[in-house]
């Protein structure tokens, strides 16, 4: 039922929002009980006289409306048909209860039995006549929590930056928490105020038995954040700034480090063997298995079955039969044989209600039967409200088959069903919405906090630095041939990586060098830096054909102009950041598109070019570059702003399939999809840090087969943050083979990475002599 208009124009006189995130909120205080309704909102409106008034006439309104919905669902129980109106039953018989994606198992009797699966089919077809969107607790939520999440970061990061803070892990503070009109609690202000969609969110993402939280430090004594008394804060104790604010402490900050993380992989495995305990003992699909784990177990005043049972006994604990049916009437032998001795104590007990052990027993498997079935019907109808077609489930299967998970899912959904639900809502089965590219936040790019309580969406979510790493990382370890648990590096291990592969770095091969390379065409210092070599050139693709069509992505973010500098670490605190002598990004990633440009020009026997796409917080496509206009291209691109792959990525997609439709189809959320006919895309991406949106840009890459990215890193020389990214480049191509990439530091000896790309680029090993006849320059023709 639809929200009340007079409800959302009464909100808007307390709440001053836009008419549909005052519906939002209204149509999630529908879904709970009147009492915790009541509480939500209260919360949200705080306890004016208005707000009051409000919260009563609200729950008045749902109570009236509940006894009006009873009253029509018993009116249509008897005809399911009838309540799909006219314009279903000119479509001949409805549809089936749920037909799975090829791969999934479909219910043991291949349709629900009850009537609310079928109430749950039946509104979902009108839902799909009438164009409405489908929608869950956990959407909803996200919607609410999309309004300002970046908005927030932005905050935090200004702050961090304003203060000289400069691990994102760490809050600027005072040393007291009395609120003045400083920046820093006019920030924390803001973040008081997101408590409210801050518990929606949980609410929505909880698994069964656990509590929420937040980092309110005004309610430390009863708060259930358990990092407030297990965690030492980064700025130390007993520190006195007398009114400005504090420093983090590099001791402080390692024990910090040290115990965030200790407490995170506590605390994950906690929850995780919390939720498999919560899980069914019983199979959710075998309609038999239900039945039969109620049907099957009874009470009586004895505690065995009748037929053994001693004649002392109080309370039994008797088994049907599977064959015999609930309404056969023993013989009168049975009757008699069976018939218990009733104890002194047992009409007592039951006056007072207590049971007995059987009798906790039996209700407590009558109450996890009454659970499966449950979570069953809310399975049924959120996989057909998601996917409401053929057309949607194969798109859905399809992607699984991809990803590598057909066998995970399909074994989730039917031995972890709690879990499969949880990751369902959340979209975890299917591919990325195009849309999400564009937009400032999304479920994938929310910050996941543990000691602050925001939370992420599988049980082991603590660790993880967002929604699209924690989903990245999920998929990595489920995938069909993933050879053990890829856990994401915690913080001091990442490092310690990093530092390792740094030592790593030699020399450049001398036959490389070239006098007109950028490092010595500038003179920012003499020779080449360090590289660390990229391991022997492996073929996985296949090799490069006349059809494929190659484009370049470049970012043009602020940092590609910025001067280069690293940072100096005391322990694991940044203290200050350190000039580096070396070329801007952006002259050494020109120099490289003009080498790759001339070299796939003799390569391909075209002076036509390749397109040409940039991408910051936004992207714009340049054109076609070659040889002879890259000068002038080059002029058109504006650099600034922040790194957003996602945006660039969309961009050479919608330009692929533009060339190529006859071969694709196009779905309304999904975008593109590729047919057996479509060319594959070969991807050349320059950036020189780690993107905000890369770990989904890297997923939405594991669910495709017809594109190939060779990545090109450019690194700031002796810096732990780029060879941090470079690790994680090369978890990433591990798994996923059309995923290769290569990294240079500082002086960048460019026809050395020239070589490795092409290499990657076109998929074969290229000898030396080949490579040296593809540097030529073009013969162009008019």
């Amino acid at each position: 039922m639809a929200v009340s208009q007079t409800s959302v124009q009464a909100l808007g006189n307390i709440l001053p929002l836009e008419q549909h995130e005052r519906e939002q909120i209204l149509s999630y205080a529908r879904t709970l009980p009147k009492d915790e309704a009541a509480a939500h909102l209260q919360q949200l409106l705080g306890d004016s006289p208005e707000a009051v008034r409000f919260i009563a006439d609200f729950n008045a309104s749902q109570a009236s409306s509940t006894q009006g919905t009873i009253h029509d669902d018993q009116k249509s129980s008897g005809d399911v048909k009838s309540s799909l109106g006219p314009a279903a039953s000119n479509d001949g018989p409805p549809p089936p209860m749920y037909a799975p994606p090829p791969g999934l198992p479909p219910p043991a009797n291949g349709a629900a039995s009850n009537g609310k699966a079928v109430t749950a089919r039946t509104g979902s077809v009108s839902n799909r006549m009438t164009g409405r969107k489908h929608t869950n607790p956990v959407i909803e939520a996200a919607y609410l929590r999309a309004q300002d999440e970046q908005e927030m970061q932005n905050l935090l990061q200004t702050l961090q930056y304003q203060y000289g803070i400069y691990n994102s892990e760490i809050e600027p503070e005072h040393e007291t928490d009395y609120p003045c009109n400083c920046p820093i609690h006019k920030y924390y202000w803001r973040k008081w105020s997101r408590y409210g969609v801050q518990e929606i969110w949980s609410k929505a993402v909880m698994y069964p038995g656990e509590k929420a939280y937040n980092d309110n430090k005004q309610q430390t004594v009863f708060s259930r954040n358990p990092y407030i008394w297990n965690v030492i804060s980064p700025y130390g104790w007993r520190q006195i700034s007398w009114g400005a604010p504090l420093k983090p402490v590099p001791g402080a900050h390692a024990q910090f480090i040290h115990q965030t993380i200790d407490l995170n992989n506590k605390l994950n495995r906690e929850a995780q063997a919390n939720v498999d305990s919560k899980e069914p003992k019983v199979n959710v699909w075998d309609d038999d298995a239900l039945q039969s784990a109620i049907a099957g177990l009874s009470v009586t005043d004895d505690k065995k079955p009748q037929v053994d049972r001693p004649r002392d006994s109080k309370y039994v604990l008797v088994e049907k039969p599977a064959a015999q049916e609930s309404n056969t009437v023993p013989s009168t032998d049975q009757q008699t044989v069976g018939k218990p001795k009733a104890s002194k104590f047992s009409s007592f007990r039951k006056a007072v209600g207590i049971k007995s052990s059987d009798e906790r027993a039996v209700a407590k498997v009558a109450k996890s039967a009454g659970k499966g079935q449950t979570i069953r019907d809310e399975i049924l109808e959120e996989e057909d409200s998601r996917w409401p077609d053929a057309q949607w489930r194969e798109l859905v299967a399809t992607y699984l088959e991809k990803v590598g998970m057909t066998k995970w899912v399909s074994d989730l959904r039917a031995h972890k069903p709690i879990q499969y639900l949880h990751l369902l809502r959340a979209g975890y089965f299917e591919p990325i919405p195009v849309g999400w590219a564009t937009q400032n936040s999304n479920p994938l790019k929310f910050s996941i906090e543990a000691a602050a309580g925001w939370r992420g969406i599988t049980p082991a979510w603590r660790g993880y630095e967002d929604t699209a790493e924690e989903r990245l990382y999920w998929v990595m370890n489920h995938r069909a041939g993933s050879a053990g648990t890829r856990m994401k590096p915690d913080f001091i291990s990442a490092m310690n990586m990093a530092r390792d592969r740094m030592a790593r770095a030699v020399e450049p091969p001398p036959l490389y060098f070239d006098a007109t390379d950028t490092c010595h065409t500038q003179h920012t210092s003499e020779g080449y830096s360090k590289q660390v070599m990229p391991p022997p050139f492996q073929a996985y693709d296949r090799p490069e054909t006349p059809s494929d069509d190659t484009m370049i992505l470049l970012d043009v973010s602020g940092s590609m102009d910025f001067n280069a500098m690293r940072p100096v670490y005391n322990q694991y605190l940044i203290t200050q950041w350190m000039r580096s002598t070396q070329p801007k990004n952006k002259d050494v990633a020109k120099a490289i598109i003009r080498r790759f440009v001339d070299a796939m020009a003799n390569h391909d026997h075209t002076s036509s070019g390749y397109d040409l796409i940039t991408f910051s917080d936004r992207s714009s496509v340049i054109g076609t570059v070659n040889h002879r206009n890259l000068e002038n291209m080059w002029r058109n691109i504006k650099l600034g702003g922040g790194t957003r792959v996602m945006t660039g990525w969309q961009k050479v997609k919608e330009l692929h399939f533009q060339k190529h439709s006859e071969s694709a189809t196009y779905h309304p959320v999904y975008g593109w999809q590729a047919g057996p006919q479509t060319p594959m895309l070969r991807l050349l991406l320059l950036l020189d840090g780690e993107a905000q949106d890369m770990d989904e840009f890297e997923l939405d890459l594991l669910g495709l087969s017809w594109a190939h990215v060779t990545i090109f890193l450019i690194g700031v020389d002796g810096c732990p943050h780029h060879h941090r990214h470079a690790n994680e480049l090369q978890r990433i191509s591990d798994v996923n083979h059309h995923v290769s990439f290569v990294d240079a530091q500082g002086n960048t000896p460019e026809r050395y990475v020239t070589h490795e790309l092409l290499k990657r680029h076109l998929g074969y090993d290229i000898s030396m002599r080949e490579f040296e006849e593809m540097e030529e320059l073009p013969a162009y023709t008019e």
